[in-house]
């Protein structure tokens, strides 16, 4: 058995670097009650992982920039350094990572630490086309009893992400017929930026394109500040998926979380003009989803760059929220942005007797850090709360509603297969094609 199976959820304040041999110590105060961590991608959202995982052992850090990996030692000067994530995950004794790298390689990370027996951590997107969404899914879903996963969409710690669920789940809409999430974030792009110098020797420019298509050098793709670099590649279709990736993951978490929603088994989408280089600012998506056991048949839809539902009353402004959801039922329309929430009962005359709110002893209690959430898992039930299912499942939909835009008809999709019925251009777009010399299943 591995010593991972054997931690338990104690953790002493302080950064522990040094690699720890491998020996059997049990007790609250053992130093194999820490997991060894490797984390990938040491700026940016890297840097914002430092503090959670300083009361593990970070054993490994991995960065294509030189200079950032550098900086990611400062904090962590035990770890071993590597440019290629590759080579960093066959470090021995690793436990789990956290992968903070580029989104067209989160589902690489992921994949193949889950072929490593390691529990993943990994920066949403979690995939950049419906395929790798359902390869990483069923690995984790394989592997479930002895890992655990957890998406980064951190807002899903925010209380009110519970109390949207209760209303939801409690009746205080009636029954649920509808749900939309949006975003009005707008990063209008022309296209690949053109070829612009060499890189800097302390950049690893081909392992920074991976899997992706080749495309020319130029300083601009890494323009950004820490934490908001993605915006200068995240729009290009090699790179990222858009806002749909982005804030889209957020935010439609927002809705996913109240609705126990599987798998779409339609999508359509519309949006500007498209561009076979960069993802679209304006862009609206549907989907029909089947039936569960408390709510009927539902539409989900995502509004992203000024695309947005309608109000449900003149009086509220939904352009006002800038990422938000709204649950239409059959008695009112609750309307949330990830910090607070409008309750909008229907018509004049509604007087929400019908609802009967939980007591302060049955509240969802709050969820508390959400990456303390999955180091606790790590070591002991395996339970978090965006696991590679639920959050495989979100960003499957996500994409699958891209490919509707891009083929510019309703698809009938097939969840249990992965398979469009309707369209052989949509099954082509729901795959990537990878450079030579990458495999997601490594």
């Amino acid at each position: 058995m591995k010593r991972r199976h054997f931690l338990k959820s104690a953790a002493t304040a302080g950064a522990a670097t040094m690699i720890l041999p491998e020996v059997r110590l049990f007790g609250a105060g053992a130093p194999n009650n820490k997991l060894n961590i490797a984390l990938i991608g040491t700026w940016g959202r890297g840097e914002a992982h430092f503090n959670a995982i300083s009361t593990e052992n970070v054993v490994a850090l991995c960065d294509i920039n030189e200079e950032h990996l550098d900086f990611g030692a400062k904090r962590f000067p035990g770890a071993k350094k590597y440019v290629d994530w590759r080579k960093c995950l066959d470090q021995k004794g690793l436990d789990a990572v956290v992968c903070c790298s580029l989104d067209h390689t989160h589902a690489f990370v992921s994949n193949w630490a889950l072929n490593r027996g390691l529990h993943v951590y990994c920066e949403k997107p979690l995939a950049n086309c419906v395929q790798e969404a359902r390869v990483v899914r069923a690995n984790y879903l394989k592997n479930r009893h002895k890992l655990a996963t957890q998406v980064g969409t951190q807002r899903h710690a925010i209380e009110n992400f519970n109390r949207v669920r209760e209303l939801v789940l409690d009746g205080a809409i009636g029954t649920l017929e509808r749900v939309s999430a949006w975003g009005n974030r707008q990063l209008p792009r022309p296209g690949y930026l053109p070829a612009a110098g060499e890189p800097p020797a302390y950049l690893h420019y081909d392992l920074w394109l991976g899997p992706a298509p080749y495309h020319p050098y130029n300083p601009g793709y890494f323009s950004g500040s820490s934490g908001m670099n993605c915006l200068q590649w995240n729009m290009f279709w090699d790179f990222g998926s858009g806002q749909v990736g982005d804030m889209g993951s957020h935010t439609m978490d927002l809705a996913w979380n109240a609705i126990d929603a599987g798998l779409p088994t339609s999508a359509e989408g519309k949006g500007d003009p498209f561009n076979p280089e960069v993802t679209p600012v304006k862009l609206e998506t549907h989907f029909d989803f089947p039936a569960n056991s408390w709510r009927p048949e539902i539409k989900v839809s995502w509004y992203q760059g000024g695309a947005m539902p309608e109000s449900p009353t003149k009086v509220i402004d939904l352009n006002q929220i800038g990422h938000g959801a709204m649950f239409e039922g059959n008695k009112g329309t609750l309307i949330a942005d990830f910090g607070s929430r409008i309750l909008v009962p229907l018509g004049n005359r509604a007087d929400l007797t019908y609802y009967k709110p939980r007591t302060p002893e049955t509240v969802i209690p709050p969820l508390g850090g959400f990456q303390q959430q999955w180091i606790n898992a790590c070591k002991t039930d395996l339970k978090t709360s965006c696991d590679f299912e639920y959050s495989g499942n979100v960003i499957e939909m996500m994409l699958l509603g891209l490919v509707a835009y891009r083929v510019g008809k309703k698809l009938k999709y097939d969840p249990e297969v992965g398979r469009v019925t309707n369209s052989d251009e949509a099954n082509a777009l729901l795959s990537r094609q990878y450079r030579d010399g990458w495999t997601l299943d490594g």
